[in-house]
């Protein structure tokens, strides 16, 4: 299971509290906020949702409710490198399920999980839109279609290399 221990930094913060100072008087700036502290922190922990919280004088409760109803949101830290692999119709009828259970078993995390070490995280998808690729899975933006799961661990080692 990967290392959850928030370890912000003193500039990340200043970064979060300029935005805030910025948009704090402007009506919804929940949204707008909580978008570049993703974006500063690269997912919302509860530390920083505490932050948001108390700075612009909304519940904790609602800062959490907007973060688990968006999926551009994430609760969990990603990785260096991006995981995610389509669970679609054509993919899934392809064989996406055992793509995802090598990535699985070769980095020792669960979908939705990233690697102690902060390299890897691995998400699921629905479409992305490539079914004539089928079964797909995406690092870092690079799509790998036509995949077999023989082939996954020759592409992770090119990314095991940085």
């Amino acid at each position: 299971m990967a290392n959850n221990l928030f370890d912000g930094t003193r500039e990340q913060m200043n970064k979060l509290l300029d935005c805030i100072e910025q948009h704090k008087s402007d009506p919804g700036a929940l949204m707008p906020v909580m978008h570049e502290a993703q974006n500063i922190y690269g997912y919302l922990p509860s530390e920083v949702q505490t932050v948001i919280a108390d700075k612009l004088n909304v519940p904790l409760a609602e800062v959490y409710g907007v973060a688990t109803f968006y999926s551009q949101f994430s609760l969990q830290p990603k990785g260096k490198h991006q995981i995610s692999v389509c669970l679609g119709t054509a993919c899934y009828v392809k064989g996406s399920d055992k793509i995802l259970e090598v990535l699985e078993k070769e980095l020792k995390i669960k979908c939705g999980e990233c690697t102690p070490d902060g390299k890897f995280s691995i998400d699921s998808c629905r479409c992305v839109g490539a079914c004539g690729l089928a079964p797909v899975m995406i690092i870092d933006g690079e799509v790998y279609g036509k995949l077999t799961s023989g082939e996954v661990n020759g592409i992770l080692e090119k990314y095991m290399k940085d």
